[in-house]
């Protein structure tokens, strides 16, 4: 099934209805996702971009129904990994000698996936490949979110092909952004951004400074998932450079693990304690081993603060608790606070390791946090619920707020 997006512009991809879980297992996709493939049609035709592997002859059969492949004069690569070039072994076997526009480090990518040396064109930021009515300016966009990535200017049409940038793991067959529903969209859109593209929020602010320095005017954001931004496409650009400034509202969460229900009875004391002391803040509890991870990370990513609690477990913590903070360390999250809690029985090492590992991440550490012996009794929950009015108070007379 192909789709219109203007008179020359025809969306050729794949919507993955099916999809939950991407990247392997790490990363979740509840509203499944799409596979974003465009076909230009001007005085030359250029396809860029392909579908995931697994759907590469089915790709490849529909655009045989949409143009006789032979008449495809360029492909272009925006990026090498799979669930972008999966169809480009289907396709080049039918036209084995057409241009494969890419960056440098997309030739390197995409012969590292497929040992193939087909005829690679390789491009920077400033070359125009020149297609008639329109030209084609490339970009490159290192991390965003990989070395490889490209984006793809098509002038006189104003349209952007942005890549992995700007979009969203969302299947919808309405295709554009003003006709899904836009609180779903903004779900998914920071859901993308918080698991995908945090660690290279640097990259992301100076590369947009950069593009909107050239003045090109953009009427349309066409991206590799999800929908394509053409009503107010500038909106996603100001919420990229709002999520690439160390981003955090005025929230706290707690992220637990617990055994016997003494650290969830913990984490509510303590939210309980936060509460009294600010009634504007938002507070999120998530048992980390019964919520989804990747939707976790997107309250982290919101939070000014987060507290980490899990009972000890030979001389350990849960896993499941060692597993989000290894993925917060590895977003390398800025400008936000946090602080342990949790319940022992014997040694009690819980608390000890996980401030050493928010320390790793680069969270501010507020404090030793909180431990409880046993299951925790009234006292000891007044405990905590003082200890919850404390951490906002040092909150308030903290940096980081």
């Amino acid at each position: 099934m192909s789709y219109k997006i203007n008179e020359k512009v025809t969306w050729v991809g794949k919507i993955d209805w099916e999809l939950r879980k991407f990247h392997g297992n790490e990363y979740s996709t509840h509203r499944g996702s799409s596979y974003n493939s465009y076909l230009i049609r001007d005085e030359k035709t250029v396809l860029i971009d392909t579908v995931w592997k697994p759907f590469a002859k089915e790709f490849v059969d529909n655009l045989k129904k949409e143009i006789d492949l032979k008449e495809i004069d360029y492909i272009v690569m925006n990026h090498g990994e799979i669930d972008h070039s999966g169809a480009l072994e289907e396709l080049m076997r039918e036209i084995p000698d057409t241009p494969i526009y890419c960056t440098k480090n997309g030739v390197k990518s995409i012969k590292g996936h497929y040992h193939q040396d087909w005829n690679f064109v390789e491009v920077k930021t400033g070359d125009v490949l020149d297609i008639g009515e329109s030209k084609l300016v490339f970009i490159e966009a290192r991390m965003l979110h990989w070395p490889d990535s490209m984006f793809v200017y098509m002038t006189g049409d104003n349209i952007l092909f942005s890549n992995d940038a700007f979009g969203q793991h969302y299947a919808s067959e309405l295709l554009f952004n003003d006709r899904v529903d836009n609180a779903e969209l903004h779900q998914e859109a920071i859901k993308y951004y918080a698991n995908i593209l945090t660690p290279f929020s640097i990259f992301v602010k100076k590369k947009i400074e950069e593009v909107l320095s050239l003045n090109y005017p953009i009427d349309m954001i066409c991206t590799s998932h999800g929908v394509i931004w053409r009503d107010n496409p500038s909106q996603i650009v100001s919420k990229y450079l709002e999520w690439a400034d160390n981003y955090q509202e005025n929230q706290i969460t707690l992220l637990y693990d617990t055994m016997w229900d003494g650290t969830r009875r913990m984490a509510e004391a303590i939210a309980e304690g936060i509460k009294t002391v600010d009634k504007d803040v938002t507070v999120k509890l998530f048992n980390v081993s019964a919520s989804d991870k990747n939707d976790v990370i997107v309250e982290v990513f919101k939070s000014k603060a987060i507290l980490v609690g899990s009972p000890t477990i030979n001389k350990g913590i849960s896993f499941s608790t060692a597993g989000i903070l290894e993925m917060i360390k590895g977003l390398g999250f800025k400008n936000k606070a946090a602080a342990a809690f949790g319940c022992y029985g014997w040694s009690g090492e819980n608390t000890k390791i996980i401030t050493e590992e928010i320390g790793k991440a680069g969270f501010k550490v507020v404090d030793e946090g909180i431990k409880e012996l046993w299951n925790p009794d009234e006292e000891a929950l007044e405990r905590c619920r003082e200890y919850g009015k404390r951490f906002v108070e040092k909150l308030q007379t903290s940096a980081v707020s």
